[in-house]
């Protein structure tokens, strides 16, 4: 893994075009709109380079889906229920793992966003919350996708070609899109080259203002 410029973590190549820095900014809260693979690609390329991460909230990750994209499970800490203490669980994993993976039970409210905003600047490890945490530095969204390997009525999923969607504040304000392969048929993730599209872009309503971002 090739890792991002100083004072932040690396991420997979696929994912360097949609941050300011091409990696995560340590100190830095990113939210992304909902649990996918979308998070555990963007924890993969840390955790690969010896980072210790930690998942909370997160019942359903999926480890073995991330050890495929490079996350290391052996640096990993699962806690698949915090419970009503989540904020203190997630300051203790901020304490020692170098990114937290969290989707919290409920809106955090502000108070409890400035303590653990706190704990991560002095760790100056990542953040990254499935779901909203208002003033996140960066955010991130899936807001299509389509899949390839079904024909009329039959047939099995392969890949997932979805459009990400980053913005946020200060170095993150300007708008980045691009399409990806989220996973692609080898279970990886890789820029979706427009003319491996599984739908004409130029056709494509959501699509057709992006060609040139990507091509």
């Amino acid at each position: 893994m090739t890792a991002g410029q100083p004072g932040s973590f690396a991420v997979l190549p696929a994912l360097r075009g949609l941050l300011p820095r091409g990696g995560l900014a340590r100190g830095s809260v990113v939210a992304v709109a909902e649990f996918g693979l979308l998070c555990l690609a963007l924890a993969a390329a840390a955790s690969a380079d010896g980072a210790w991460c930690g998942i909370a909230g997160i019942p359903e990750a999926g480890v073995l889906a991330a050890a495929a994209l490079g996350l290391d499970a052996g640096r990993t800490l699962l806690v698949p229920d915090p419970g009503p203490s989540w904020p203190q669980v997630v300051a203790s994993l901020l304490d020692g793992c170098e990114l937290v993976l969290l989707r919290p039970p409920a809106r955090a409210p502000a108070q409890v966003r400035q303590r653990l905003e706190a704990t991560l600047r002095r760790g100056r490890g990542v953040l990254l919350v499935a779901g909203d945490w208002p003033g996140a530095q960066l955010r991130l969204r899936v807001a299509s996708q389509r899949w390839t390997g079904l024909g009329d009525g039959h047939g099995r999923l392969r890949a997932c070609c979805a459009q990400v969607v980053a913005d946020g504040r200060g170095e993150a304000a300007m708008t980045r899109t691009r399409w990806l392969w989220l996973p692609g048929e080898d279970g990886g993730v890789a820029v979706a080259d427009p003319a491996d599209l599984p739908f004409d872009v130029l056709q494509d309503p959501a699509a057709s203002a992006l060609h040139m971002v990507i091509g």
